[in-house]
């Protein structure tokens, strides 16, 4: 009995020290994985744009230069998608270092429905913290030469006779757009693939790397 005594305390180093090996190297392996480099295959210049946000102040590509900066179209009725995405957003502002300077930009494709008011209480629904997300209304030829021409997004209104429900309104696109300091789209990566988060992230962090 006493043997077995001993020896348990020992077993507990060997369990322990196997754990924490296991934990160490889980960790590794993470970092190692996010400092990977992504893709930037993109290198296109967003054009001059201004825009209206939650507060009603007017949103220029000027506030945003200087800035790396991940952008998204949605519209705050749709019950498909949206939902979905603004809660990936929220999930990279929170694991966007306190230090960075990154911005998040979402864009509606319902100015009729999506006032600066209504854009305010479903930003609020996902605690987005304005100082680094913004939500962007406007004119719709103002939006579309941001999201369209300038993002490359598709934002386009769905026929009546298609819409399956009354809210079924658009078929938008479901990237994230990457843009770099000098207001150049540099990545848009798929929100819904798994590895959609980490990639941002890391093409945010490869951006905020490189001088301007």
């Amino acid at each position: 009995m006493a043997s077995l005594t001993a020896r348990r305390p020992v077993e507990w180093l060997v369990w322990g020290a196997l754990v924490a090996t296991i934990i160490a190297i889980t960790v590794a392996f993470t970092l190692s994985r996010l400092r990977q480099p992504v893709a930037l295959p993109l290198n296109y210049p967003v054009p001059d744009f201004t825009l209206t946000n939650q507060f009603g102040q007017p949103v220029t590509l000027a506030n945003l230069r200087g800035h790396v900066w991940v952008a998204d179209i949605i519209f705050t009725q749709c019950a498909g998608p949206c939902p979905i995405m603004t809660g990936k957003m929220a999930e990279l502002q929170t694991r966007l270092p306190r230090s960075s300077s990154a911005k998040l930009v979402t864009l509606t494709t319902d100015p009729d429905n999506d006032s600066p008011e209504v854009l305010k209480r479903f930003a609020q629904r996902y605690k987005a913290d304005f100082n680094r997300w913004s939500f962007l209304t406007g004119r719709k030829d103002q939006i579309a030469r941001l999201a369209v021409d300038g993002l490359k997004l598709t934002a386009i209104p769905k026929n009546p006779a298609e819409r399956e429900t009354e809210v079924d309104l658009f078929i938008h696109s479901e990237l994230f757009v990457v843009i770099d300091r000098n207001a150049n789209v540099r990545a848009a990566f798929e929100s819904y693939q798994p590895n959609a988060i980490r990639d941002v992230l890391q093409a945010v962090q490869q951006l905020s790397r490189e001088r301007q």
